[in-house]
């Protein structure tokens, strides 16, 4: 546990992409993007980093880091997964051999347009996604159906049982999670869920328990099964939002809460982090962070180092000089959590 995280701004558009590409004002490459292209793909199949109900672009994008490394989304901008599919992958019109003679001619055309331009990226991008999308033709559905699933599974990550309670939205956070699971079994690189609602400004108890019932057991899950199949060992889970709230006490009387980039909670599990430990601390109301803070990009720093790159030598030259995730000022790896 991270109880000494603290952002720059309390302002959800800013922090949110500050969480995602660390940097607040500017587009920039996503975490995702950033650890595909440092670290690459394990299965040539399908691609390096998915996000699941992706709310924004900014989640999934490269930006100026080569199109290839951006990720897939996943059912974007809506939380009802049971009709999950990627988009523009299906290709049912021709047999598997006549699409590959129709792939290779449109691919032949395009390398021949290519040719006169070598040094556009988005162009050769472009060929190469056209190439994933064909080997994915086979990969991804089967990956994608649940139907192979036991009713126990099913029942453990809570699919299909849908929760509406106050101004929280309806959501099928467990199919995430199930497809979490088996997208990593099959060695997706990068994968991230996503689940919203959590901007209680009133009904705060209310709305938070309600959301927590909702992801608690998908969670558990999870972590459960990664750690039965082996997987939990070489799998680091990052649960975390943009900011927090600011603290309520049983005798306040209040039931509404603002934004609080001052002090909130991660939580980080397997791939090389303690088990059972607690960082950092806010004061008695959990206002601000007070001991052992850590910023974003001490976060990122963090998350680089556990997967195996040093947030300072992975580096892409764009715009006449060298970017990081961690952006000029860097970020400090949190030794106390690591084990």
């Amino acid at each position: 546990m991270i109880n000494g995280m603290y952002a720059d701004t309390g302002n959800h558009a800013q922090s949110f992409l500050q969480l995602h590409t660390g940097e607040r004002l500017r587009k920039r490459p996503s975490m995702g993007a950033w650890i595909t292209y440092g670290l690459g793909t394990e299965n040539q199949n399908l691609p390096g980093f998915i996000s699941l109900n992706a709310a924004k672009p900014s989640v999934y994008s490269s930006v100026f880091l080569p199109p290839a490394f951006a990720g897939t989304p996943i059912g974007v901008n809506g939380e009802n997964m049971s009709q999950a599919t990627i988009s523009n992958i299906s290709g049912q019109h021709l047999p598997v051999t006549a699409k590959r003679r129709q792939l290779d001619f449109v691919q032949a055309m395009n390398r021949e347009h290519l040719a006169a331009r070598p040094e556009d990226e988005k162009l050769e991008g472009v060929i190469e996604s056209m190439e994933l999308a064909f080997r994915m033709q086979a990969a991804a559905p089967q990956l994608l159906d649940l139907t192979g699933e036991s009713p126990e599974t099913l029942e453990r990550y809570r699919v299909g049982q849908k929760h509406s309670v106050g101004t929280c939205r309806p959501t099928d956070f467990g199919r995430q999670c199930l497809l979490a699971r088996r997208l990593d079994e099959a060695g997706v690189r990068f994968i991230e869920v996503n689940h919203g609602s959590w901007d209680q400004h009133k009904d705060h108890r209310r709305d938070l328990r309600a959301n927590c019932e909702t992801t608690d057991a998908p969670i558990a899950a999870l972590l459960e099964d990664l750690a039965t199949r082996g997987l939990l060992d070489d799998t680091l889970v990052v649960w975390g939002g943009e900011f927090g709230r600011p603290g309520l006490t049983p005798d306040d009387g209040k039931d509404s809460t603002g934004h609080n980039a001052r002090g909130f909670t991660f939580w980080l599990a397997g791939g090389g982090v303690k088990g059972g430990h607690v960082h950092g601390r806010t004061d008695a109301t959990g206002a601000r962070a007070v001991e052992g803070q850590v910023h974003f990009r001490d976060l990122h720093a963090t998350i680089l180092h556990l997967v195996g790159l040093r947030h300072d030598q992975l580096t892409f030259h764009h715009g006449g000089r060298e970017h990081r995730l961690t952006g000029p000022e860097g970020g400090q790896v949190v030794q106390d959590i690591l084990s």
